[in-house]
């Protein structure tokens, strides 16, 4: 056997975080050899919507490095510092936020990949990327966007498509498309036991996925599958990164306490999913043209989320700093901020904000942002890219009320003094 005891999950305990000495020696060979896997996805086989002599692969920048690199000078991804991960309103720095969370999924995935010889630039690429259409205030945000939006639309907003959105148009970046697809495919809300490619070769197939995500959301975004195993492996990753991590900062914010779940490992079992649930993807995926866990791995990660769900994310504390009238809000600003679109006031922060700077970042890329066609999808883009801060205080300026409607926990409680 290979690798170092951890805690023994007593609801899962023959999830060593060790590899059979088969398994093991697979990847010690593959480490060995140096050489990517068959199945691995490679830099030549980038696929760009334009072809263009700046965007072509080179020895210092390969593909996937170049699109790893585009991700993390964008706008979107710097704001992910300021979006929720699970807890807000919170004041404690220790707490994840969204963009640590893309950086820790990268870290898993990056760990898996290596084991299986996978291509990690890609698996970077994807992991930080998938994030980036994230609203304010996590799940929570989003679906009070989503809500408003089919309102008045008919139509669906998912973070991940939304995703997709911002690499693809609102940024020009000519990202391949291995890692929108990555990106859009990542939803951890949708686990299987097995994933196999889905056989994705080119833009047109994947643009008519994209505009099914937004007419019938979950109907379409239940059944996506990723083109690439790096992209099955991020899907994968982005749970492990969160189902113990979340447990960690439900405890560090006083929701939770070390004998709150039910496998007895409290905020440790963060230590043990991330080697436990790596090393059965690994023993089940290595050699294979599949990333796949085992019967016992799979039923404990569905078990363990579920319990956050009922622990952390469903917990009336969690859910009670989203008053109705928080959920109101994003739909009063949705109709504050169609109504400046409809004014032509550049002063308005939409424009001064949000269009002005997309226009002339997408100019640099001779691309424009076609804001007037669709204004839902404007004021969409616009809230959906709102850091929670941001969000505040746009609400509190447009409508006198809303500062109180906001809890505010400060960061010296009661028995600590300055």
């Amino acid at each position: 056997m290979s690798g170092t005891a951890i805690a023994t999950n007593p609801l899962a305990p023959g999830l060593t975080g060790r590899l059979s000495e088969r398994a093991a020696g697979l990847v010690a060979e593959r480490l060995a050899s140096g050489r990517l896997s068959p199945f691995a996805c490679h830099d030549a086989s980038a696929m760009r919507r334009d072809p263009c002599e700046r965007d072509r692969d080179t020895v210092l920048r390969p593909a996937f490095v170049r699109d790893a690199e585009k991700i993390v000078h964008l706008p979107a991804y710097n704001r992910l510092a300021g979006k929720t991960q699970v807890f807000s309103f919170r004041a404690n720095d220790d707490l994840a936020r969204r963009g640590l969370h893309v950086q820790l999924v990268a870290r898993v995935a990056r760990d898996i990949g290596r084991a299986l010889g996978l291509n990690l630039d890609l698996i970077e690429a994807i992991a930080l990327g998938h994030d980036l259409g994230h609203t304010p205030f996590g799940h929570a945000g989003e679906r009070f966007l989503s809500d408003v939006y089919h309102e008045r639309t008919g139509r669906w907003f998912f973070h991940n498509v939304q995703s997709v959105r911002v690499m693809d148009e609102l940024a020009g970046r000519n990202v391949s498309l291995q890692v929108l697809d990555g990106a859009l495919c990542h939803n951890g809300e949708f686990e299987l036991q097995r994933f196999e490619t889905s056989g994705l070769a080119e833009f047109d197939t994947f643009e008519r996925v994209v505009d099914s995500c937004w007419e019938h959301g979950d109907e379409t975004i239940s059944h996506l599958r990723p083109m690439t195993l790096e992209g099955c492996v991020v899907r994968v990753s982005d749970i492990i990164a969160y189902v113990g991590k979340d447990r960690q900062d439900a405890i560090a914010a006083g929701l939770a306490d070390e004998g709150t779940f039910d496998d007895g490992l409290g905020g440790g079992y963060n230590a043990w999913a991330l080697a436990s649930f790596v090393a059965d993807v690994v023993e089940n995926s290595v050699g294979e043209q599949t990333i796949a866990m085992s019967e016992e791995g799979f039923a404990e990660m569905r078990r363990a989320k579920r319990e956050n769900y009922e622990k952390i994310y469903g917990a009336g504390e969690v859910n009670g700093d989203f008053s109705a009238q928080i959920a109101e809000l994003f739909s009063a600003l949705y109709d504050h901020e169609l109504e400046a679109l409809a004014a032509g006031d550049e002063s308005a922060a939409i424009f001064a904000h949000h269009v002005a700077p997309l226009e002339r970042r997408l100019a640099f890329y001779g691309r424009s942002y076609d804001w007037e066609s669709d204004p839902d999808r404007t004021v969409v883009d616009f809230i959906s890219s709102m850091t929670d801060d941001y969000f505040m205080a746009t609400c509190a300026a447009a409508f006198p009320h809303a500062a109180g409607l906001f809890p505010s926990r400060g960061y010296l409680p009661e028995g600590v003094r300055a």
